[in-house]
């Protein structure tokens, strides 16, 4: 086992340096000077290459490659060139808005997919199969923001249940906070439920065919009994690779909804980011955002072979 979580380890590592350095490449390359964006077209040129030299922008690539790498090491994103303020700061506020939002709908997700696709297996073919199958259709073809939108109508606009957007922050309380995130949520945990508890009900049917299912059923058990005691383990490897990617999905894809509820996350802090040229803080919440996505596949293959004990011996 630890020679498995080594060489995870090892290829962690090497994702994230080729990572960074995508990352810094593709957005130093997209065309903008954030000097003259910030000061505007009728500014001087030594204005300019003053303002240019304060941001850090002057330097070779590899000399500001090297001090970004350099500066993340040591906890420090660098300042941003709209806002003056430390990037750290400006995450750490973001970040306590998009994870929250993020493992809620992840749980939402959980919480429906498993149940619908495990009773959709054990129901196969029956009225109730056809029914989740029909619904899951639905929620993978729904756009989440159209959806997003007419919850807003329905339960903020017409029923006034929950707020239309916003967050009220921490300090009003947890179960007010949540029950802030709680559409965004919704809105992000549909469609994700629909794929992962299709997924769950495809994988435990493969598993229900194989022939050790079959001699289980030989020597008495039931459908029901051979599907909780010893499919449902098997069948949770597929479904595992979806909750990682979905949780990923969450975290970096949620700008769209971050946007409809004018929700203060990272998303939406990169979007703003972007339209202002501020490539500092682009950067350091892109490769964080990496990051997680890695770290959460180092989980995925590690709980694979927690599951699966013969992973461990191919690796």
């Amino acid at each position: 086992m630890l020679r498995f979580v080594a060489k995870r380890l090892i290829s962690l590592i090497i994702s994230l340096v080729v990572a960074s350095i995508v990352i810094f490449l593709f957005v130093e390359v997209v065309p903008g000077d954030p000097a003259a964006y910030m000061l505007g077209l009728n500014a001087q040129e030594d204005t300019l290459a003053a303002l240019r030299e304060q941001l850090g922008l002057n330097g070779t690539l590899l000399e500001r490659y090297a001090g970004w790498v350099g500066g993340m090491l040591r906890g420090d994103f660098g300042t941003s060139y709209t806002y003056r303020t430390p990037v750290s700061e400006m995450i750490g506020e973001r970040m306590w808005i998009s994870l929250p939002l993020a493992i809620y709908a992840l749980t939402l997700s959980t919480l429906i997919a498993f149940p619908a696709g495990i009773w959709a297996a054990s129901k196969r073919g029956s009225l109730a199969d056809i029914l989740v199958m029909g619904f899951t259709q639905l929620g993978v073809a729904i756009p989440n923001f159209w959806f997003a939108m007419l919850m807003v109508l329905v339960f903020a606009i017409n029923l006034r249940w929950f707020s239309a957007g916003g967050f009220v922050g921490w300090d009003a309380g947890f179960g007010v906070a949540m029950k802030s995130l709680t559409l965004p949520a919704i809105a992000l945990a549909l469609p994700q439920a629909s794929i992962l508890a299709r997924v769950m009900r495809s994988s435990l049917l493969d598993t229900l065919g194989e022939d050790y299912i079959r001699t289980a059923r030989a020597k008495g058990l039931s459908r029901r009994q051979a599907l909780w005691r010893h499919a449902l383990r098997n069948a949770l490897i597929p479904v595992l690779t979806i909750i990682g990617l979905q949780f990923s999905f969450l975290m970096a894809g949620a700008i769209i909804i971050e946007n409809v509820f004018f929700l203060p996350g990272l998303g939406r802090l990169v979007f703003q980011s972007i339209a202002a040229r501020d490539l500092i803080v682009v950067e350091s919440v892109v490769m964080l955002l990496v990051f997680a996505v890695i770290v959460v596949n180092f989980l995925v293959d590690v709980a694979y072979a927690v599951v699966d004990p013969r992973l461990r011996v191919r690796a």
